[in-house]
């Protein structure tokens, strides 16, 4: 009895156990080998047992790395503890047919393949099914195997050349090959018992790769250092930890407001300084249409002294004069001392506006509402939002910066797209209140320190209650504010213009581990048939 259910309670714990890098705390050691579990797995019954177990050990990680997402429905959606905790099981049963497509159709590879052919194919598969979970149903490329590399020395670097996809690869890279090495200790004829061989390959190879990053990925950047100390523009970040009411209440809501325009002002001690506010740092109002915000807007921008301001507001355009034509966008507006723009939202300023393109599902519009309606409640505006078609960049000085709004800054390819577009610098606003102190806001940070590894952009992050930070063209953490802590990041900003080779083809390494986990599923199949 107990060998029969001995390999779902390993696959429970090995979920767990690849659950830890992604955790509030970095791992250095656990990525190498958390995922060796989940590959011995692969040789026990046939391929609807290896399915099962796949699926366990995918929901089991889901549960253990997002458990967050069950408090935040409870709390901010009204929902009974019950019902939150149940969505959250739905959520990770979901995710976790991903790990049970990999074990389903990766189990004929780790049989069948020589040693060398399973090392090669079963993390290109990996890495195929992680590109599929980014797009599918709007997409979720949340907590994908490159991160739990992130404090790993060269890994960041390493990104420049083959993004975090390419990271994932010798993540799982890395743990095939001690499970290969394991596996060699039973079950196979003597002389193909030289269980060294892909254990050797599976740590020597990304160490090699990891070491050639660090020195030569980022040169610039190593060799002078970013930013120094007086060069650049000058930013400062706030972060006035603003946390997200339950309901609403006035009162809370001027304190944080009045808090908001303190910290702005202080912040505002060099004329042309950027300030940089979070998402839904001055909620509830609106920059175009309350007289109030473009009031405070107007005197932190006014010439000569003022600063120029990038922050998050809600835009809405009128349909045929009734509310409810009425189209919503989630905005990121540039507003810099100047000369009035038509209908700019306060005078002696001028305005750019950044539209978010990849919204939230259930947060910042609603799937098949009608459907779903009792989530209504679970964002200010669910139901709302519309998504742009089309990309902006917002100009201060030499400049042209990058945005993206909060959950945008998780998919890599569309912000490879703004540096093709010409962005020399990233900038994220963020609004990660609804979660607290839990994992969700570093697992959200580490995303963002990839974004700008990979196109080789410094980038600057406002995060309303942490983490806010300046992250440099190689990844590194330059300042930060912690969560839940509120001040103000004083910093200097130089973009760059040099294009990395994942901004050229950030489709490439998807593309190669689809073609290469194919041919290993044909090959495999074709061995079966001998």
């Amino acid at each position: 009895m107990f060998l029969r259910v001995a390999p779902w309670l390993v696959a429970a714990a090995g979920g767990a156990l690849w659950a830890l890098p992604f955790g509030i705390e970095p791992q250095i050691l656990a990525p190498w080998l958390a995922l060796v579990p989940l590959f011995l797995l692969l040789g026990v019954g046939r391929r609807r047992t290896a399915f099962g177990l796949g699926w366990v050990h995918g929901t089991v990680f889901w549960l253990v790395s997002i458990p967050w997402i069950a408090p935040t429905l409870e709390t901010f959606g009204s929902l009974p503890g019950w019902l939150a905790k149940l969505l959250l099981l739905a959520l990770a049963l979901y995710l976790g047919l991903y790990t049970a497509l990999f074990a389903a159709l990766g189990a004929p590879l780790w049989r069948r393949l020589p040693w060398a052919g399973a090392l090669v194919s079963l993390p290109a598969l990996w890495v195929a099914l992680e590109w599929v979970r980014g797009w599918m149903l709007t997409g979720f490329p949340w907590n994908l195997a490159g991160y739990a590399w992130t404090d790993v020395a060269g890994a960041l670097p390493l990104g420049a050349w083959i993004g975090v996809w390419g990271v994932s690869y010798l993540v799982v890279w890395a743990n095939c090959g001690v499970a290969l090495a394991l596996r060699a200790f039973r079950g196979a004829p003597r002389r193909e018992r030289l269980r060294w061989r892909p254990a050797a390959a599976g740590l020597l190879v990304p160490l090699l790769l990891l070491a050639l990053a660090g020195r030569f990925a980022v040169p610039e950047v190593r060799v002078e250092g970013y930013p120094m100390p007086a060069s650049g523009a000058p930013v400062r970040i706030v972060q006035p930890a603003i946390y997200t009411q339950v309901g609403y209440d006035p009162e809370v809501t001027r304190e944080d407001y009045s808090r908001l325009i303190r910290m702005s002002v202080e912040a505002c001690d060099q004329p042309g300084a950027l300030v940089v506010w979070p998402e839904s740092a001055a909620w509830p109002f609106e920059l175009a249409r309350d007289p109030l915000l473009a009031r405070d807007v107007e005197l932190l921008t006014s010439s000569p002294n003022g600063c120029a301001l990038l922050m998050n507001s809600t835009f809405r355009t009128d349909g045929a004069g009734a509310e409810a034509d009425a189209v919503y966008f989630n905005s990121a507006y540039l507003v810099a001392p100047g000369s009035p723009s038509p209908g700019g939202p306060a005078a002696g300023a001028r305005t750019v506006r950044y539209d978010k393109r990849h919204l939230v599902p259930f947060g910042e519009y609603v799937p098949l509402a009608g459907v779903f309606s009792f989530l209504d409640h679970l964002a200010r505006n669910a139901g709302a939002y519309t998504a742009a078609d089309g990309i902006t960049l917002l100009p201060w000085g030499s400049e042209r910066l990058g945005a993206a709004i909060c959950f945008e800054i998780t998919f890599p390819s569309e912000v490879a797209e703004l540096v093709r577009a010409g962005a020399s610098a990233l900038v994220t606003l963020t609004n990660d209140a609804w979660y607290g102190d839990t994992a969700a806001p570093r697992q959200h940070f580490r995303a963002a320190r990839w974004r700008a590894a990979e196109t080789g952009r410094p980038l600057i992050r406002a995060a309303i209650t942490g983490i806010s930070a300046v992250v440099g063209p190689d990844g590194s953490v330059r300042r930060h504010l912690g969560v839940g802590k509120a001040g103000i990041l004083r910093a200097h900003l130089a973009g760059r213009h040099e294009t990395t080779l994942f901004v050229r083809a950030p489709w490439a390494v998807p593309a190669f581990a689809v073609a290469l986990a194919a041919f290993g599923i044909i090959f495999a199949s074709r061995r079966s048939n001998r």
